[in-house]
């Protein structure tokens, strides 16, 4: 089993263009989500074996993302409960697709979350990321979670998923991140989060392609099996710590928003690696550029077919067949 943990909450997700209530205001439709949430919905569509770690609020919200768990075959017997609210993100979808957040988090179920006892015998891998590694107390009990299973020799996974908005030193949230690397098989992350963690601004200035490059030859050094960097509709490349790399291109499509995408490449790239057998470090390192391809080019499929439909909707593996 592939167990994700990490936030799930409802995104407050705009309505059709022009679609407002009477006093002028959006209107705004709910969606469940949260980037762990949405990882572990998609692991399950596409028929891997998935479970989710979290803290779900006993709310009509928190009812509705347990549904959401069942409908796509993902165990929850790791939810815990809590009679705290559910977590809200207002997205802004921009004329490209691209989505922003704002964050209702205070005092909500998530960020309760405690470290379970242990986990069962049948998890082969672990992934964590986004706001569940930011907001305390939680953060501490994920990043608790994420060492003590990396030191039993789980494969983990990685997507940190940066939410400026939420991280008030920026400076200290590097080097937590640094400091998480070494218990990290395999980081996943797209070229904007690349450039904010190395401190490369957010525009794409020149000299920010030497300084991601620099920055992920250091994190790979610092433990990660591999990296692999989205950038959007360009596609994916991975870098292995043997200095390899490896590219594919995106999947065209037309782009009703981006809500999604990146959790679905997260569930895509585990699935697949669990197909390849891969999901132990000594694995990842034997894989061939063949390998990586295939893997890259069903991630960015999946991806794709996300970006098709409003909010965080990954894909059955029926549709990726077809």
């Amino acid at each position: 089993m592939i167990v994700v943990a990490g936030e799930a909450l409802i995104d407050l997700v705009p309505g059709p263009r022009g679609d407002a209530a009477e006093d002028g205001l959006p209107t705004l439709l709910p969606r469940r989500g949260g980037g762990p949430y949405n990882t572990a919905v998609a692991l399950g569509r596409l028929g891997s074996a998935a479970g989710f770690c979290s803290r779900i609020s006993r709310d009509a919200f928190g009812v509705s993302l347990l549904g959401g768990l069942s409908a796509a075959g993902v165990d929850a017997g790791l939810v815990q409960r809590g009679d705290e609210p559910t977590t809200l993100a207002v997205a802004d979808i921009g004329t490209d697709g691209s989505a922003g957040y704002g964050f209702y988090a205070g005092g909500t179920a998530d960020r309760l979350f405690t470290v379970p006892d242990a986990l069962p015998p049948s998890v082969r891998a672990l992934s964590f990321g986004t706001c569940s590694l930011v907001l305390e107390p939680g953060a501490t009990a994920y990043e608790t979670l994420l060492r003590r299973e990396a030191g039993r020799g789980v494969f983990t996974a990685l997507d940190p998923n940066i939410r400026p908005g939420l991280i008030p030193d920026p400076a200290a949230y590097r080097a937590r991140f640094r400091s998480w690397l070494p218990s990290v098989t395999l980081l996943k992350l797209s070229e904007e989060d690349a450039r904010w963690l190395a401190g490369a601004g957010a525009g794409h200035a020149d000299g920010d392609g030497a300084v991601v490059e620099s920055a992920v030859r250091e994190w790979l050094a610092a433990g990660p099996a591999a990296v692999v960097l989205t950038r959007g509709a360009d596609g994916l490349t991975v870098r292995t710590r043997d200095g390899s790399a490896v590219s594919v291109p995106g999947v065209r499509v037309p782009v009703v928003d981006t809500i999604g995408a990146g959790d679905t490449v997260n569930a895509a790239l585990l699935h697949r690696l669990g197909v390849h057998d891969a999901l132990s470090r000594p694995a990842v390192a034997a894989l061939a550029a063949d390998d990586w391809r295939d893997i890259l080019a069903f991630a960015a499929r999946a991806a794709a077919v996300t970006c098709t439909r409003a909010g965080a909707e990954p894909p059955w593996a029926a549709e990726l067949e077809r």
